[in-house]
Parts: C-alpha cells; sequence; structure tokens
C-alpha cells in the first residue's frame, strides 16, 4: 500500500494487517437482542465482583497498584502458585502483544495454526515478524505439523488450547509432546482462554509447565467464564526470566483500580464461577443436539460456543443462516475472516438466548 509523501509515515508492515473486527452486537428484528457473537458470560459477573468494583468510585483520583498486587495474590491462593510469577493485563490480549513486542522483532517467525485466534498475526505483524500458518487436522491443532514448520528463526509458537473458534483442544500429552520438541529458546504461549469450562481428564491449561520450564508461558482471562469482559481484565502464569521481561515494557499502570478489585472478587467467589460453568454443561450438549437434529454439522468444542457447519451452495449457506438470524434479532459471529465461510459460531447465551437461536434457526432451515 502507498503512503502520501505528505503524512507520517508507519513502520514497514503496519498497513498490511488486517485490523481485528469484533462481533456484532446489533440485530435488525424487533423484541430482545439475543447477543450470540462474543462468547460472553450469560451469568454476568460475580455479586462480589460488582460490589467490589462499586466501592473503587470513591477513589477513581488515585492511580490503581501498579502491580496488580490484591489480584495476583488472589490468583497465587486460588491456582497454589507463586504471585511473583504472574503478570496482569488489560485482557489476556494486553499480555499477548507484550509477549509478541518482548521476545519478536524483524526477521523473527512465529507459528499458529490456521484457525487460530485473529490476534495472532496482527501482534506478530505489528512486531516486525512473520506469522507462519500451520495447517490443522479436523480443525484441531496438529503436533507433528507446528514440529515440521519450526526454524532457526522461530522464536514464539501460539496454542490456543482450547481453540478459538473451533472449540477443540489438544491433550497435555500432546502439549508436553510440542514443547519438548521446541528449541530451548523459542518461548510456547499457551493461550487458556477458555481453561475454565474444561472437564476433560486429558487436559490441562500449562500450569505445570510454566512450573518446571523456562520458555513456556500461560495466559488467561476474566473475559469469559468470570463475565468481566467490559473490564478488561486478564493475566499470565510466567517463568521469572519472562515475567521480569513483561514488567520492564507494560505500562505502569496498565490495569485499573476498579479491574483489579473485581478481578480478586470474582476469583474467591468460586461458586459464582461454578455457576457459569455448570450452566455451560447443561446448554453446550443442549444446542448441539438440537442443530445437528437439523441434519446441520457441529464441531465438538469444549469451550462456551459451537461451531456450525452450513452447506457451501444452495439456500442454506452460513451467509443466508447469518441474515436470517440478524433479522430475528439473534446475533452471531459470520467465520470467514477464519477461514470458514460455511460455518457461524455462536455463543451459548442464557436460556432464553439459547432457545431464540434454536428456534430462528430450526425456522431458516425448514423454509
Amino acid at each position: 500500500m502507498t503512503n502520501p509523501v505528505n503524512i507520517p509515515r508507519p513502520r514497514d508492515g503496519i498497513l498490511d494487517i488486517a485490523a481485528y473486527v469484533p462481533g456484532k452486537s446489533t440485530g435488525s428484528g424487533t423484541g430482545k437482542l439475543h447477543k450470540l457473537s462474543s462468547n460472553e458470560s450469560p451469568m454476568g459477573p460475580s455479586p462480589a465482583a460488582l460490589q467490589a468494583y462499586a466501592e473503587c468510585a470513591q477513589n477513581l483520583a488515585l492511580y490503581p497498584d501498579g502491580g496488580s498486587g490484591v489480584l495476583r495474590d488472589a490468583l497465587a491462593r486460588a491456582h497454589g502458585i507463586n504471585p511473583a510469577n504472574i503478570v496482569c493485563g488489560a485482557g489476556s490480549d494486553e499480555l499477548l502483544q507484550l509477549l509478541a513486542s518482548g521476545y519478536l522483532q524483524s526477521g523473527d517467525e512465529a507459528i499458529y495454526t490456521e484457525h487460530g485466534f485473529l490476534v495472532y498475526p496482527i501482534i506478530i505483524r505489528a512486531n516486525g515478524a512473520t506469522p507462519v500458518v500451520v495447517p490443522e487436522s479436523d480443525l484441531t491443532a496438529d503436533v507433528d505439523a507446528i514440529l515440521a514448520a519450526i526454524t532457526p528463526r522461530t522464536r514464539i509458537v501460539f496454542l490456543a488450547n482450547p481453540n478459538n473458534p473451533t472449540g477443540t483442544y489438544v491433550s497435555f500429552d500432546e502439549v508436553k509432546r510440542l514443547h519438548a520438541g521446541l528449541p530451548e529458546d523459542c518461548l510456547l504461549v499457551l493461550d487458556a482462554a477458555y481453561a475454565e469450562y474444561v472437564s476433560r481428564n486429558d487436559y490441562e491449561a500449562g500450569m505445570e509447565l510454566v512450573s518446571t520450564s523456562r520458555n513456556v508461558v500461560m495466559t488467561r482471562t476474566f473475559s469469559k467464564a468470570y463475565g468481566l469482559a467490559g473490564l478488561r481484565l486478564g493475566w499470565a502464569y510466567c517463568p521469572e526470566n519472562v515475567a521480569d521481561v513483561l514488567n520492564r515494557i507494560r505500562g505502569p499502570f496498565n490495569v485499573a483500580m476498579p479491574s483489579i478489585a473485581a478481578g480478586a472478587a470474582a476469583v474467591q467467589d468460586s461458586a459464582h464461577l461454578a455457576k457459569a460453568v455448570e450452566h455451560n454443561d447443561v446448554w453446550l450438549p443442549k444446542v448441539t443436539a438440537a442443530v445437528e437434529a437439523m441434519g446441520l454439522t457441529v464441531t465438538p468444542g469444549v469451550g462456551n460456543f459451537v461451531l456450525v457447519h452450513f452447506p457451501q451452495d444452495g439456500a442454506k449457506t452460513a451467509a443466508a443462516a447469518d441474515a436470517f438470524l440478524i433479522s430475528n434479532n439473534v446475533v452471531v459471529r459470520r467465520m470467514d475472516a477464519y477461514g470458514l465461510p460455511g460455518a457461524l459460531r455462536v455463543s451459548i447465551g442464557d436460556e432464553a438466548g439459547c432457545t431464540a437461536f434454536v428456534d430462528t434457526l430450526r425456522a431458516f432451515m425448514s423454509e
């Protein structure tokens, strides 16, 4: 892309980045809007988190704790880890960006899988490095394919586990095999944004590997199961050497005071988190079964969403279904940008939202 000579010139490669486009928030129908496009928690935040947030109102003239100490301590107690190895950020997105800024530069490569989170190529290119996209197997990260793509220039491997938007995951044994095959100077970033929803015996979010390695980081978020997406709050569990890098380059007050307080309260309200997970455990299989009964394919997933596949041609395409859903105030997520134009990602909402989606989709399929 050309740049006019009379305006500031961005760094090479910046204008080649496709900006991230979030899920839609509006429909075109009447009545209640059912927003199922962003994987938000239908249970909302913990009442304790709301109270902690409100109590900060009288102190907004003050800077927050630059180290997010209360939140790091709460996370450390909840997970049995050292608070010194925790770095908090404005969503796990900021932490992923900091990792890219701290470890990538021009000439480097970073790997992610073909249907991985769209933030990965953005932050890789933004730091002058080259994204390397690795094929998946049955919409699941393929460890052998990742290892085959490693070169002397590879500095980071980003692995969303479970993955968004497919909902699939890699077993802990496979993650350990991946780590064992990486060079010691290559950082493995385990993006575990949906870990709270996974109860499979062969899954582990990454804490064990971080605790025993110097080149593994696990990132987590409060945006999903904790219902705090509006606060932009996340955390990373890192080896000491990585935490040191992130703390050197992050903003001095990168997490707001109300976010710290609400996050700490949310972590301590384990009963509310359990309710959110239980709701998902009930409605994820219900929605999956209802969609499959319509003759459509659903990728088996373990997050708080389903990936629904439609015919590529004819009147029942993903685009046609999306338009019909929007016209009935049911908003889901198109998957074209993820290389899945024949699919829609649908968040597990509250009972009314799930019912509205199933009923509206059934009406579309029976037209």
